[in-house]
């Protein structure tokens, strides 16, 4: 019989064999519920697709298959059986792909989900867990055929803001259950607490979970479709065959190319020409939903699609196109072979009326260029462009149709991705740079410029091979002239011309050039017989003007 004084001795418990007894003062393990670690998981996965999405669009170089969801899906669907497409063809028809995509997005819930799981116990497992995600979407994504290594960065950025999200949710997570626990004991304790800790701890998870997923949407699904009109532009611009001209250009003579080392290539790659736009990420328009409309002063409004515009008469034409941002010798100037319908006779067959001296030109993204109609209607080689250099254009260059004007600077005439050619007059309507300042009509100045040898590079005494290009578009070049320090002007030997459209290219033979520091400065003269101005003058508002003049050292 235990002694009156002595407290009886409670019943020992027994071990589950599975839990733990917990010493006293001892912090129980806090264990995220399934809901949050699940929710937390969804939230940072979404967040990995959409900013892939997004990088997938705004980074260059990049192409349509750099969306991961694009490259797994194209991977899933080599990998099926041809069996299994016909069933799902036979089944949803032209849908087959919104369901695949519909199938991916659950298949990556399910991922997420477990995931999820995973860090309800261990947080750097979770993160861990959808890094090896990412990164097996991104090896998918440069295995893809005309990928490279540049189109895993989206992916590989994507992944990384995706687990910092993983990580600071299930952090979140793990607080309101840690909160969870701490209220549960109060209110089994006399005079607990209501829980006001645990009640701000619950909403701070799920207004972040919520706002994050809201954002990650926002983002991820424009991107997306985006990037479906991305790729359907792609797949369109691959098939593209550019028509015969019924109009060919004259063959550019092989006297064009001036055989001076490190000359520029007379006719410039697509890769080395120079764009300048306003567009943050480049339209990619598909052609089968693209059209055309000429509206405004007109007698009958127009309208094309890409199938109507190719079925027109096709002229090749070579021309140099400048931009008015270009600098005294700088390479913002490039020379192509472009195919395309003439402007004009889309004009003529809507019928322009009295009064009309402008034709405001609308890209798809919203960009205007006010060009002088006389540009349009006179006999110059003005061309709705599909083609450049005997391939379709590159989307950075305008697929599928951009405008090419000779002898005006691009700002008010080489408008890409048109679709519209508003017919209307300068006082009634205002372009996109007229509105910031820039001339409205914008001829290109005659400049010339000196390409070799180049600013910097120390020259052997002796002769010396100099080397440059002149551009006077719709007017040509007649001379370039060549001064060396202060002594006379020297006639350069220019090399054949294409056309008055195009640049030309010149060569001068420095005989017995001495050592030391001296200056080469370049001028032209173009086929009215002006002499290009020597007044400097900056880009704004109508075009840089001076001559080039550029440092030598002989040694």
């Amino acid at each position: 019989m235990a002694s009156p004084t002595q407290a009886p001795r409670a019943a020992p418990q027994r071990s589950s064999g599975t839990a733990r007894t917990v010493g006293p003062g001892e912090a129980r393990p806090t264990l995220i519920p399934r809901p949050f670690a699940v929710l937390s998981a969804i939230v940072g996965a979404g967040v990995l697709v959409a900013l892939a999405e997004l990088f997938s669009l705004l980074l260059p170089g990049t192409s349509a298959p750099a969306s991961p969801f694009v490259a797994v899906g194209g991977a899933f669907i080599d990998m099926v059986p041809a069996a299994v497409k016909d069933l799902v063809i036979s089944l949803f028809g032209t849908a087959d792909k919104l369901v695949l995509f519909l199938c991916m997005g659950a298949v990556y819930a399910l991922l997420a989900a477990g995931i999820g799981l995973l860090g309800r116990r261990s947080r750097l497992l979770a993160v861990l867990a959808l890094a090896g995600l990412g990164l097996l979407a991104a090896l998918v994504v440069i295995t893809r055929p005309g990928t490279g290594l540049v189109d895993a960065v989206p992916t590989l950025l994507g992944t990384l803001g995706g687990t910092a999200v993983l990580h600071r949710m299930l952090g979140l997570a793990r607080s309101a259950a840690a909160g969870s626990a701490d209220g549960g004991a109060r209110r089994a304790a006399p005079g607990a607490g209501t829980g006001t800790a645990l009640g701000a701890a619950r909403r701070r998870f799920l207004i972040t979970a919520a706002g994050t997923a809201v954002l990650a949407l926002a983002v991820g699904v424009p991107s997306r479709l985006a990037g479906s009109a991305r790729a359907a532009a792609e797949a369109a611009r691959a098939r593209f065959r550019p028509p015969p001209p019924a109009v060919a250009a004259t063959p550019i003579p092989p006297q064009a190319q001036v055989r001076v080392p490190g000359m520029p290539s007379f006719l410039t790659s697509a890769d080395d020409f120079y764009r300048i736009d306003t567009a943050l990420a480049v339209p990619r328009v598909d052609p089968t939903t693209w059209s055309l409309r000429i509206t405004g002063l007109v007698d009958h409004e127009l309208t094309l699609t890409f199938e109507q515009l190719l079925a027109e008469p096709m002229t090749e034409a070579h021309v140099t196109l400048a931009c008015v941002s270009n600098s005294v010798g700088g390479d913002l100037v490039g020379n192509a072979t472009w195919l395309g319908v003439p402007i004009r006779t889309l004009l003529e067959r809507a019928g322009v009326q009295d009064g009309a001296d402008m034709v405001l030109s609308r890209s798809v993204d919203g960009f205007t260029a006010s060009t002088p109609l006389e540009a349009l209607t006179d006999d110059r080689a003005s061309l709705l462009a599909v083609a450049m250099n005997g391939e379709p254009l590159p989307p950075e260059h305008g697929y599928p149709v951009r405008m090419v004007v000779p002898g005006l600077y691009g700002y008010v005439s080489a408008t890409k991705w048109v679709e519209e050619l508003k017919v209307t007059r300068f006082a009634d309507d205002r372009a996109y740079w007229s509105d910031r300042g820039w001339s409205e009509r914008g001829p290109i100045k005659t400049a010339c410029r000196l390409d070799v040898p180049t600013q910097g590079v120390a020259v052997e005494a002796g002769t010396v091979e100099l080397g440059g290009t002149a551009w006077a578009p719709h007017r040509g070049i007649a001379e370039v002239q060549v001064q060396i320090d202060d002594g006379d002007w020297q006639q350069a030997d220019l090399g054949a011309s294409a056309n008055d459209d195009c640049w030309r290219q010149w060569s001068l033979t420095w005989e017995d050039a001495l050592p030391g520091e001296h200056t080469v400065t370049v001028r032209a003269v173009d086929g009215t017989g002006q002499i290009q101005t020597s007044q400097r003058a900056n880009p704004a508002p109508d075009g840089a003007s001076g001559w080039h003049t550029v440092p030598l050292r002989v040694r």
